[in-house]
């Protein structure tokens, strides 16, 4: 498959194709799909689900051209995990190096442009993001504090099926411990990143209600 990303460039016309787009990325566990859903209910807005979207790449994508992503087809549960330190996993982060942006601007591209549609999606760094912007306003970045992530991966993955399915055999404990440490790490290469581009972050630790971030965000994007 051609990607329209990677033949037309970033450029001028790219980001004007783009100008529908509003992007909420940043750390896991700060609660991008809560406050896109949030959006999505008070104003007509279509969601693009990037974790949902991550399964076509996986059959898209190219050991040439996305070495890392490729990596992770056919893993079990849990593989990128076993044996590795959190920052060994956190160097091979496709989204580390750019290997998921092009799927996503071609997906974008491919859906109707008469709505806005908002981007709910972690593995995508502002040094990527930025040239696909006509303004910064378009895109913020969650980072939660340590304890609120500790505490919303603690009871994402408090099911202890959930945690085998996601972990297989390693226990949960110390797969979570690896989990935060990889996380840590890739929240510092958003706020680094973000300060080049003069992009939003906002900081997470659940003292605002998701009712309030909402409205600020929804200004920010000029939605509604």
């Amino acid at each position: 498959m051609t990607s329209v990303f990677s033949d037309a460039g970033a450029g001028g016309v790219l980001t004007e194709r783009l100008a529908h787009v509003r992007w909420i990325a940043g750390g896991t566990g700060a609660g991008k799909s809560t406050l896109t859903q949030a959006l999505a209910d008070r104003y007509d807005v279509a969601v693009y689900r990037g974790d949902r979207a991550e399964h076509g790449w996986l059959e898209r994508c190219t050991p040439q051209r996305h070495p890392h992503l490729a990596g992770l087809r056919g893993l079990r549960p849990g593989g990128m995990w076993h044996g590795r330190t959190p920052r060994q996993v956190f160097q091979t982060m496709p989204g580390l190096h750019g290997e998921t942006v092009g799927f996503i601007v071609d997906d974008l591209l491919a859906k109707p442009d008469e709505r806005i549609i908002l981007v709910d999606y972690f593995g995508i760094l502002p040094d990527q993001l930025a040239p696909l912007l006509r303004r910064c306003g378009q895109a913020v970045f969650l980072l939660p504090t340590p304890e609120f992530r500790k505490n919303a991966l603690a009871t994402r993955y408090a099911d202890p099926a959930c945690a085998r399915a996601i972990w297989s055999t390693e226990q949960p404990p110390s797969a979570l411990a690896k989990r935060l440490l990889r996380d840590a790490l890739w929240d510092e290469e958003v706020r680094r990143q973000a300060v080049t581009h003069g992009l939003d972050t906002v900081v997470i630790d659940g003292s605002v209600p998701v009712s309030v971030l909402a409205d600020h965000i929804a200004s920010r994007f000029e939605l509604g």
